[in-house]
């Protein structure tokens, strides 16, 4: 008698066994009739694939639409993204359009992996070396200051501690996406202010993803008691793994891939970066750590590779799907019913973080004896948009449950208006024309003198 057969006949008289272990001690066997159907139906789990592809037509769908929609308004995609899964999200009345809320998170996964990991692409080690001494001073003030203003202001406004470190964190990075996007879209691109902006945003990014690699491990390791002991070896397991990671791949990694470039199959090196990505992923998950540090690495170590623009252009479409679900998961996930309670709370973290990114980025390139258009704008442009990391790291501080449900919202809501302000800002950065002697200013009237006032702050 064959297998299948054999199987057929095997529960046709209605009998399945399941052995139960309690500890190694104990042991039973449930039998069950085939009679009763429709009561060993409801034991026998539903497979949740249908479900999958159900929940995976919705977001599309729905995205689709919302994105057409933001597109016609000339707004930023990942507004639409989020409106997206906020209208197909479990805590939109009347009711839920998606069936698992587990597919959200799996789909926030991917999309934290796929994206970090692109823009690592974007950061080979020598263009981090190459990073200029101002860049470095302008990051680590105004993101450590930020994050230190914040966090004040988030206590004070009555969040809890860790609700408030992660605010604090989330709230001092910049969305390198968003703002670089607005720049283009302005022409500004190849304004002085736009390159500081460019070296600032690459340190600030290190910056956080190594705050949150270690935030992360605290947080989870203690059980919410800080103790200099336990962020001395959260620092320490952060440190060797990226130090490690740069240190050993770069030495095997970018020979690798140039290796496997030569085969000229795009699928076989698309499968190759893909599988250090969420290898590299997992190793950090393993260790304690945020997998956008895995992901983050492993596109720094394929950036080092000669078939980098190779990789981060066949990785993009990817990139542009999973970013999607990001967000759009980002969306789903937050409880809007919350959002009326702290909409005042986000405008005054928005105002406090907006304020002292602008003040601090502005006041040291002020004194660096950078002309005061092209500090301006870079404080703008640092101050303004809040974006993917943002969200990432409310994602993080989620999942490992280290933070209250209010969190979500509120960042939520600084994004949407802080991506959709974002434009605005930069548009008024680039019609600032400051005299040489730094007391007035006025406003050019026209394209082409806007543009060619960019031009001479960029020569001076």
């Amino acid at each position: 008698m064959s297998f299948p057969s054999f199987f057929t006949q095997f529960t046709s008289i209605g009998i399945f066994e399941q052995i139960v272990n309690d500890n190694g001690n104990s042991s039973s066997l449930v039998t069950q009739q085939s009679s009763s159907s429709s009561s060993s139906s409801s034991s026998i789990p539903i497979p949740s694939f249908d479900f999958l592809v159900q929940d995976f037509a919705v977001i599309m769908v729905v995205a689709a639409v919302m994105l057409f929609i933001t597109f016609k308004l000339k707004q930023p995609m990942v507004i639409g993204y989020i409106l997206a899964g906020m209208v197909i999200g479990p805590f939109t009345p009347p009711f839920t359009l998606i069936h698992s809320v587990e597919t959200v998170n799996a789909f926030a996964e991917l999309g934290i992996i796929m994206l970090l990991f692109v823009i690592g692409t974007d950061f080979p080690i020598n263009k981090l070396r190459s990073v200029g001494k101002i860049s470095i001073v302008v990051a680590l003030a105004e993101s450590m200051g930020t994050l230190l203003i914040v966090y004040i202001i988030a206590q004070l406004l009555g969040f809890s501690f860790y609700d408030s470190l992660f605010i604090a964190l989330a709230l001092s990075v910049t969305s390198t996406v968003v703002t670089i996007k607005i720049l283009e879209e302005l022409y500004m691109i190849k304004d002085k202010s736009t390159t500081l902006l460019l070296g600032i945003s690459i340190v600030e990014d290190i910056i956080v993803i190594t705050a949150l690699g270690v935030l992360q491990s605290i947080a989870s390791d203690t059980g919410g008691d800080i103790s200099i002991p336990s962020i001395a070896i959260s620092i320490g397991i952060v440190g060797a793994f990226i130090g490690g990671t740069l240190f050993l791949g770069s030495r095997f990694i970018p020979n690798i891939v140039d290796r496997i470039s030569r085969v000229n199959d795009y699928a076989l090196l698309l499968i190759v970066i893909l599988g250090l990505a969420f290898g590299l992923s997992f190793i950090a998950q393993s260790l304690g750590l945020s997998v956008a540090t895995g992901a983050f690495l492993a596109g720094v170590l394929v950036a080092e590779s000669k078939t980098a623009p190779v990789a981060r252009v066949i990785t993009t479409p990817l990139r542009d799907v999973f970013a999607a679900l990001f967000f759009i998961s980002i969306g789903a996930l937050m409880d809007i019913s919350l959002i009326p309670s702290f909409i005042i709370p986000a405008l005054i973290l928005i105002v406090a973080s907006f304020s002292s990114k602008f003040l601090i980025v502005s006041a040291i390139l002020a004194k660096a004896n950078y002309d005061k258009s092209t500090a301006i704008r870079t404080g703008m442009g640092m101050a303004s948009a809040r974006g993917e990391l943002t969200l990432v790291v409310a994602k993080v501080g989620q999942d490992i449950g280290a933070i209250s449900s209010a969190v979500f919202p509120t960042l939520g809501v600084i994004t949407i208006i802080t991506t959709f302000m974002t434009p605005y800002v930069l548009k008024l950065g680039k019609k600032l024309k400051f005299k040489s002697t730094g007391v007035s200013s006025e406003v050019d009237k026209s394209p082409s003198s806007s543009s060619s006032s960019s031009s001479s702050s960029d020569s001076s």
